[in-house]
This record gives C-alpha cells, sequence and structure tokens, in this order.
C-alpha cells in the first residue's frame, strides 16, 4: 500500500483542521509498521483514511497498482486490509452473537454461504477463541480481551492480507495486554500479513515493528528502521519521546528532555517548522521554513528537521542561531 500526499481536512468551531497534512508512506506485504505520536497527532485519522473511512481533501490511497476511489475499488480494499480498533467495547454490535459478528463481512462481500460457516470457525480458534464454546455467546458476556479476540477474528474472516490496528490494547488491562499483542504477532507470521500498529507507546513499536513512522500535528516528522530511530533518533521531537522510555540509556545515555507547551491546535499550525514552539534546538529559520523529509542517520533513515539541511544550518550558524546539534 502506497499513501501519497495524502490530506484530510475537518471543519470545526474554530476553523479548518489540517487532521492529516500532506503524509506520504509505503506499507508493505510481511511489514509490521509502526505509525507513533502523541494523541491528536493525526494517526488514526490517517488509519481510517488508508480504507476511504475518511474522504481526503488531497492525494491518494493506492493498493498495488490501483487507487482506491470509487465502490469497487473500495470494496475490494476493504476485502484486502481489515482494521482493528482500539475499544472492543464499543466495535461489537451489542445484539448479534459472536457467530453472527464474525460472519457479517463474509455477508457484506458476497461470501457464498456454504464457506461461511467453516472461515467463522477457523477465525475464531485462530485467536484463541472455541468455536462451539463461544459463537452462541453475546459482547456483554465476554472479557475485554475475549472482545479484542472477536473483534480480530472479524478482521480476519475475509483472510486479509493486511491488518490495520488502531492502539488495539491501549482499552485492556495490562494483564491481558501481552496475550493479544502474542495472538497478532502470531497470526502475523503464520499467515504473512503485513501489520500496522497505532500506538502512543513508543516502547510498544520498538519491541514489535519492523519501521516506525512518527507524526507530529499531522505530518511525518521521521521514520526508519525501528532500531535505527530509538536507538539513534535526528528529529528533536522523536529524541524527547525515546527518551520519555522507561529503559536506562535509551535514546541519550537516560538524559530525559523534556517537551515544554502543548500540542498546537491544528485549526492554528505555526508557521515554518510546525514543531518550532516547543523545540529546543530551534533557531531563526525555523520559524519560516517548512522542512521537508530528508536523509539523516543510518540508511533509509528520514527526517523533517532543518538540522539536517547543510545549507540552513550553515545559514543560521553564520546569523549567530544556536542550531548546534
Amino acid at each position: 500500500m502506497e499513501v501519497r500526499d495524502l490530506a484530510i481536512r475537518f471543519k470545526g468551531p474554530g476553523g479548518i483542521a489540517r487532521a492529516v497534512d500532506g503524509v506520504s508512506l509505503e506499507w508493505c506485504r510481511g511489514e509490521i509498521l509502526g505509525i507513533v505520536g502523541e494523541s491528536g497527532c493525526g494517526k488514526s485519522t490517517l488509519a481510517r483514511a488508508m480504507l476511504g473511512l475518511a474522504e481526503p481533501a488531497a492525494g491518494e490511497v493506492a493498493l498495488g497498482d490501483k487507487v482506491a476511489k470509487g465502490r469497487g475499488q473500495l470494496r475490494e480494499l476493504r476485502r484486502r486490509v481489515q482494521m482493528i480498533f482500539q475499544d472492543p467495547y464499543q466495535t461489537l454490535n451489542p445484539r448479534q452473537r459472536v457467530g453472527a459478528i464474525v460472519n457479517e463481512p463474509l455477508v457484506v462481500q458476497g461470501v457464498p454461504r456454504e464457506q461461511r460457516e467453516e472461515r467463522v470457525r477457523r477465525a475464531l480458534t485462530d485467536v484463541g477463541l472455541d468455536p462451539d464454546r463461544y459463537r452462541e455467546r453475546y459482547p456483554y458476556q465476554l472479557s475485554g480481551g475475549q472482545r479484542q479476540r472477536v473483534a480480530i477474528a472479524a478482521a480476519l474472516v475475509l483472510e486479509p492480507e493486511g491488518l490495520i490496528c488502531d492502539e488495539p490494547v491501549s482499552m485492556l488491562d495490562a494483564s491481558v495486554r501481552s496475550q493479544i499483542l502474542a495472538v497478532l504477532v502470531e497470526l502475523q507470521r503464520r499467515r504473512d500479513l503485513a501489520l500496522i500498529f497505532i500506538t502512543h507507546d513508543l516502547s510498544l513499536a520498538w519491541s514489535l515493528c519492523d519501521r516506525i513512522v512518527v507524526m507530529y500535528l499531522g505530518r511525518v516528522v521521521e521514520q526508519g528502521r525501528a532500531e535505527d530511530v530509538i536507538e539513534r533518533p535526528q528529529h528533536p521531537y522523536t529524541r524527547a519521546l525515546v527518551t520519555a522510555i522507561p529503559v536506562p540509556k535509551a535514546g541519550g545515555g537516560g538524559r530525559r528532555e523534556l517537551l515544554s507547551g502543548e500540542l498546537p491546535d491544528p485549526t492554528a499550525i505555526p508557521s515554518g517548522c510546525r514543531f518550532h514552539p516547543r523545540c529546543p534546538r530551534r533557531f531563526g529559520a525555523c520559524e519560516s521554513v517548512d522542512p521537508e523529509l530528508v536523509p539523516a542517520g543510518a540508511a533509509g533513515q528520514l527526517a523533517a528537521c532543518l538540522l539536517h539541511d547543510p545549507a540552513q544550518a550553515a545559514a543560521a550558524a553564520a546569523s549567530g542561531g544556536s542550531g548546534d546539534d
């Protein structure tokens, strides 16, 4: 899947919110991709847009060589890529039994009736639920972890190639989280799935993902292999997130870099680098120049920061700015 210059806008009382603002990324078969950032940075909106659940103001999403546009293409996209939402207490229909919930995607996609029974049983079995024991139960009769397993089964029943997991364990007890994550990772390995983990927990992305994309205020500010992003963060925002991971010597010898201020209102995005009001390494050009992703750090690692633009750094140094890294 490829996202190309995607932009999502919402009209609110304060004006037009630029929830996703020119995001481009790739997601490959068999890959576990982490999308991380603070709450409100656009992670979930991006995920919804990737499945056609949010109308883009600009840009496009392509699966293979086909742009996901129009009813037919969106139907095919949602067969091949499914989404697991954050709250299992809200995503399951309380009036349907488990079997009906898992069967419903097959009905929507027009799968023949004679194939549905076996696929429902297989999906429930794959997530660790005995079909004979659970298929006639209602969601209120299940624990939070069991509900999320049902949601995963409903996503798996179409035998997709990819799963987008929007903070799939954040609403669960700590004792259950590792079980659900283990289910997802085992399914990824066994079925050769592509996974996206959307999370504000950088340590989770570190432990599970092949690559990490860091978002801030609707934009990608850094991306690269997980070990490179965590061990050698190139953007000041990523560095602040990494130093907050409760692991000794993670990303800077255990020294924490605390961010000042709050995430700005997406209806009033700062000029220039949108991170500069909170950046401890900002210099004059940051207030007027909006940086693009450029190579920084290890091979394949990119960062949207003027500190990695030699011309801008030299101009800042000549003018007496504090652009030293």
